[in-house]
Formats: C-alpha cells, sequence, structure tokens
C-alpha cells in the first residue's frame, strides 16, 4: 500500500438511505440572464447545452428560478406577469424562455421556482396574502397551459421571514387550481437561526401538512448546518431537507473544488437531498455586482457572441453526468475521509453506482477502497479526475476485483467514480472573438414583434422596475417604464432605471426622446460605473432628470455609503462592504426650469467630455458645470418616483462621438426567443 492511508466505504443499503432530488443552480435572484436572451445563435444555443444538456456539461439535475416580480434582486429586476393587478402577460421576460429551452434539453429536470421580489399591488402592502399565493398560480399556470411544462417545487419567499399561515395559504391555493403535485418548501433563510421555525411547524400540525420540504440556504457558505434535532424530526416526517440556495464564491479550480465540497458536505452535514447554487450564467454586465464569481459560464458579449466556460462548471459535471434524479444516497458509503476531502455514493435504481470524491484538505495521497455488494453492477468502472492543471480529465478505466475498487487519490482533486457511461466533456471551437460593445450606437425602440423577444429591447439591463417594448401611437413600438408603483422588494430599494453599453466610454454624447404626462420625471444616465452592492442598487453616475413641469437638474450620483442590513454569509457580507466605500448619495450639481410640455416629445442630450458635463433639451444647452466624479462608463434610462412612479416612454437613444452625426440604427444581432 506504500503507506497511503486507506479508507473503506461499503455500497451496503441502510436504513439512512435518502432519495436523491438533484444538485443544480439558481437562474435569477437578480436579472442574470439579462444579456443571454440577446445572444446569436449558435452561441446561445451552446451556452444553454453547455449547463443542461445529459452528460455533455454541466448537466445540472435541478434548476430553482426567480418568479420573477419587477423589483432588483441582486443584480437587477425581471418583469412580472402581472405589473397590476388586471394586468396579464405570458410572454414577458426570458424565465419562461430559459426553463423552456433547459426542459427540452433535459425532459427530467426539476423545476422549482421563489419569488424574490413581487409587485406592489400584491395584498396591499403585505406580501404573506392571499393576492400572493394567487400569484404564485396564476405564474404556475402560464408556465402549464401556454409554455407547456409544470414545476415540481416552489418556495414561499427567498430569504425574507417565516409565515406558517401563508404557507398554509399557498398549499390549499396550489390544490384548488390542480398543482397538488408541486411540492412546498419552506422558508428559505440564510443566517444561524434559519431551520428555529421547525420547532414552530412540528406544533402545528396544518402547516406540517402543507410544508413538503424543509428549505434553508447558504449551509456550506456560512457554516451552519441542520441540527441533529432538525434531521431527525424531518426523517420521521417525511421531510426531505433541500438547500435553496447556497453559494462558492470562489475563483479558477478552487471555485470547482469548492462546489464539489459544498455538494458533499450538505449531504453529509445537514442531510440535504438537494442542492442548488446561486447562480448558472452570467449573462449581465461586467459593472453588476457578481459578474462573473460564482457563474459557471461568463456570457457578457451577446454582441460579439463571445463566452466563457469556468472551471465552476466542471464541479457541476462531476455531479450532474454521474447520478440522476430518482437515485438513492448510500448513506453507509458517505463519509468525511480520514486523510482530508470528503465522499458521497449513491446508487441508481438499475443498479449502478458512482461515488463522488473530493480531496480538499488532504495534505497526502490516500487509498479508497469501495465494497461493491452484489446487487450493485460490477465494472468497468469510469474514472474522471479534475485538478488545478487539468479539469474534467477521463482516466480509464478501473476493474472491481472480488466485490471491491481501489483507487488512489490525489490531494486537491476531484473524482467521479461510476459504471454509468456515456460522460463527454463537452465543448465548441471557434467561440467569437470579445469585441467591445458597439460604437456609435442607436437603438429606436422599435420592434416589429416585441413578444418575440419578451417585450425587451436588445442590450438593455433593467436594474429595477421594468423598461418594456409597448405599442406606439402611430404604430411601430416605444420602450416605456411601466411598474407604476414601489414593488415588495427584496433589497433596499431607489428608482427604476436600466442600464446599456460599455464601461469604459469616457467622452461621448447620449441622446433619448421621452415622452412626460403630467406629474413624470425621467433622466438620462452617463457614465454609469456602479450599480450596487447586490444588495442595493444606487448607482454611481451623472443623470440629467426632465419633469414633465419643466425643473430639470443634473445630478452625480455616488452611490451608497452604508449598505444597510446585510445579507448572505460572512464571505459574501465582506465582499458587499470593500464594494460600497464611496462618499454615497445624490449631489445635485445643477438646476434650471424650461417651458413644461407634459404630452409631448422632448430630446434629452448629456455630452460627458472630460470634466465638463453638459445637458440639451431639444438641441438647446440648458444645465452646464465641470465635475470629476465619474470618468468613465455606461449610459442610462431613469424614470422617477416623485411625487410617485413615472412611467414614461423613450424613443431613439443614440450613443456617440461628442458632436458626429446620428449612425443608422444599429443592425439587429441575437435571435428571438420563439
Amino acid at each position: 500500500m506504500g503507506g497511503k492511508q486507506v479508507q473503506v466505504l461499503e455500497l451496503r443499503e441502510g436504513p439512512g438511505d435518502r432519495r436523491f432530488d438533484g444538485i443544480g443552480a439558481v437562474n435569477g435572484g437578480g436579472a442574470t440572464s439579462a444579456l443571454l436572451k440577446d445572444y446569436p445563435e449558435p452561441q446561445r444555443g451552446q451556452i444553454l447545452d453547455l449547463v443542461f444538456a445529459p452528460k455533455f456539461g454541466a448537466s445540472v439535475s435541478a434548476m430553482l428560478v426567480e418568479v420573477p416580480g419587477d423589483g432588483n434582486a441582486t443584480q437587477g429586476s425581471m418583469p412580472s406577469h402581472m405589473h397590476t393587478r388586471d394586468d396579464l402577460g405570458a410572454h414577458r421576460g426570458y424565465t419562461w424562455w430559459v426553463m423552456r429551452e433547459a426542459k427540452r434539453r433535459n425532459p427530467v429536470l426539476s423545476l422549482d421556482a421563489v419569488a424574490w421580489s413581487a409587485p406592489g399591488w400584491i395584498g396591499d402592502g403585505e406580501f404573506w396574502s392571499q393576492d400572493m399565493a394567487d400569484y404564485y398560480v396564476s405564474w404556475a399556470r402560464l408556465l402549464r397551459e401556454v409554455h407547456g411544462f409544470e414545476l415540481d417545487a416552489i418556495g414561499c419567499r427567498n430569504e425574507k421571514g417565516v409565515s406558517l399561515d401563508f404557507a398554509k395559504r399557498l398549499r390549499a391555493s396550489l390544490d384548488a387550481a390542480g398543482f397538488d403535485s408541486v411540492l412546498l418548501h419552506a422558508f428559505d433563510n440564510w443566517p444561524e437561526d434559519k431551520f428555529d421555525f421547525v420547532e414552530q411547524l412540528r406544533r402545528d400540525p396544518e402547516a406540517v401538512a402543507a410544508v413538503d420540504v424543509i428549505g434553508a440556504h447558504v449551509m456550506y457558505a456560512n457554516d451552519v448546518h441542520a441540527p441533529d434535532e432538525v434531521r431527525a424530526w424531518a426523517e420521521t416526517a417525511g421531510k426531505p431537507i433541500w438547500n435553496t440556495e447556497d453559494h462558492v464564491y470562489r475563483d479558477g479550480f478552487d471555485c470547482l473544488i469548492g462546489i464539489v465540497e459544498c455538494f458533499n458536505e450538505n449531504y453529509l452535514r445537514s442531510g440535504a437531498t438537494k442542492t442548488v447554487l446561486w447562480y448558472d450564467v452570467a449573462g449581465v454586465y461586467p459593472v453588476e455586482p457578481y459578474a462573473v464569481d460564482p457563474a459557471m459560464i461568463v456570457a457578457h458579449e451577446p454582441w460579439s457572441g463571445h463566452y466563457r466556460v469556468r472551471e465552476a462548471l466542471w464541479g457541476y459535471a462531476h455531479y450532474g453526468q454521474f447520478t440522476g434524479l430518482g437515485w438513492t444516497y448510500v448513506d453507509e458509503a458517505c463519509a468525511f475521509l480520514d486523510g482530508g476531502g470528503s465522499a458521497v455514493a449513491l446508487r441508481s435504481p438499475a443498479g449502478d453506482f458512482s461515488v463522488i470524491a473530493e480531496t480538499k484538505d488532504a495534505r497526502a495521497p490516500q487509498r479508497l477502497r469501495v465494497l461493491v455488494p452484489g446487487g450493485l453492477a460490477q465494472g468497468p468502472v469510469t474514472v474522471w479526475r479534475s485538478d488545478a492543471a487539468e479539469q474534467f480529465q477521463h482516466l480509464g478505466f478501473a476493474d472491481i476485483v472480488d466485490g471491491a475498487l481501489e483507487i488512489d487519490l490525489a490531494p486537491d482533486s476531484v473524482y467521479s467514480l461510476s459504471t454509468t457511461t456515456g460522460q463527454r466533456k463537452g465543448g465548441f471551437a471557434e467561440v467569437p472573438a470579445s469585441a467591445p460593445f458597439p460604437f456609435p450606437y442607436r437603438d429606436s425602440f422599435d420592434y416589429g414583434d416585441p413578444e418575440a423577444r419578451g417585450h425587451l429591447p436588445r442590450f438593455t439591463a433593467d436594474i429595477a422596475g421594468t423598461f418594456e417594448l409597448v405599442p406606439a401611437q402611430g404604430g411601430g413600438t416605444r420602450l416605456r417604464q411601466v411598474v407604476p408603483a414601489a414593488t415588495h422588494s427584496w433589497a433596499p430599494d431607489w428608482k427604476p432605471y436600466t442600464i446599456i453599453g460599455d464601461a469604459d466610454w469616457t467622452d461621448y454624447e447620449v441622446g433619448v426622446s421621452v415622452l412626460l404626462e403630467p406629474g413624470e420625471r425621467a433622466a438620462l444616465m452617463g457614465r454609469v460605473n456602479h450599480v450596487g452592492t447586490g444588495y442595493g442598487f444606487i448607482p454611481k453616475c451623472y443623470l440629467f432628470e426632465l419633469a414633465a413641469d419643466g425643473s430639470c437638474r443634473l445630478v452625480s450620483v455616488n452611490g451608497k455609503e452604508d449598505p444597510g442590513e446585510l445579507v448572505g454569509d460572512a464571505e459574501q457580507q465582506a465582499l458587499i462592504t470593500a464594494a460600497d466605500h464611496s462618499a454615497g448619495g445624490e449631489q445635485l450639481i445643477a438646476e434650471a426650469t424650461v417651458e413644461p410640455a407634459p404630452g409631448r416629445w422632448r430630446r434629452l442630450t448629456l455630452r460627458c467630455s472630460g470634466a465638463r458635463i453638459t445637458a440639451l433639451i431639444d438641441g438647446e444647452p440648458v444645465l452646464g458645470t465641470v465635475h470629476t466624479a465619474h470618468a468613465a462608463g455606461m449610459v442610462g434610462l431613469l424614470a422617477g418616483i416623485e411625487p410617485s412612479f413615472s412611467t414614461p416612454h423613450f424613443a431613439d437613444l443614440v450613443v456617440k462621438p461628442i458632436g458626429a452625426d446620428d449612425p443608422e440604427a444599429t443592425v439587429e444581432p441575437g435571435a428571438p426567443l420563439y
């Protein structure tokens, strides 16, 4: 044995064996697919294949999505299917599209959902209401009746407390609408007291009947796992435990091995039979929070088609390509390794088995001996490994000799051992080269079929509120901020705005036509270089705001000094604190009054030339100043909220060199969602 430490695992059935409910990732919890939807084919399909296609890339078996609610939920906001009580739209946004494409690639994929934010009309200010239960049901019904697929599970709300009464109300509403097979998990909170509600739950028989799954967040990332008494009660009550969002905010191979360690530890320490990590594809701008870590794939450039696969994806693959929903954890063969690391074993209904091991904490090689009883497949066993030098490498096959498999495990490595076949390290040749955002740029917001794009223009990323393509008087479409009131926000609130462009732009002019009704305000944003920390979304930029009464102002927006109530694990809190160090607030730098013109189109222009900031209306300068707070950044559109939420129209966005002629409309790339 060469002095190697030997760990013996026996694939013996036992009373602690539990159904495997999947591993996967969150889509949403922020507008994570805002740019993914605009990718051209074939690159868009390639990205989706790498996440969802079986035995190709990550091959996730579970997906959790944000139920869109018009409010910011980390990076941005996603359009609700019901902006108001009397409104219903089946094809807004892209969540339904990502779910459809995922399910098309893997028909047995588990689909789960929960809301971060919700429209403000719900419950007259109370989220835990019958309105919210009905809102969930109406969304599930659209998925079924319009888009043709079913939810497998749903939560009550992401990270915002406990209401057993709401769980009972939601369960009754789902059952009455024919969704009795949809599992309800609760309550999906992250702090150290995340499991305290179980004591309250167990004393309420109606709530016990309503809640199918004990859900909680970040067990691994903040090292708070299900207490023994919770695990024991859940086992007795027949309630599986799921980790409905964990975090691995790391770079390179360290992220890959951390993902496998997370999946293993969530089962070993909490008995969690499903774990999903935030988040899947970074279809966001680099200026947005968490724009690279912890995603599987970085997809920042739909205009070029360029994307990048991170090592993280192959951490999912070490599980996803070797297991399937309905497999069973072989509890007796799941263990922390004496030499450092961990191993989890699962078996299929057909008798195949897989062992996923990581040796993150090992200091020396160790030998793993797996005892394989006669009821399981006797080989050959395919062996795949990842280390810092090479990820998801096929090492060949090992034999089972006299009912045992032996393999040496190197330190700082991940191994998948399995009697299944067909695994691949998927990928695509000739991914387009990276290229900057096109400049100059022009979008009229006049789209022939807005529904085919989810009612959203190309390349905009809504940070809060919803900027939607709507019919224009006389034909065609225009852009409009359509959210009429403050949402039940997941994060500290500010104002609705959307961004577009390149954070490296310095000197340019941006113009847009605006239509304001009485009492409304709208703004043009320049040099946007920050859009919040992930919990709060006050930007850093210049903005030129016009009100329908003719008042206008130039403002330097400087982020937020105090991030307020922090969310997530300690590592996330440190990231937020480190990122949010500005003086904070809104600094008025110039103001004026022009002729009021409610109900009439006005042309707003903002010129940024070195330290000289100039604002124009209908081609005439009205405000100007010298200011040095923001040297470079993107552009954006904003809707005011005082005295009430504004729903202005926008048309003909142009970004160009200062004084240059307007360019032709930028050629439309990408592909429709249909």
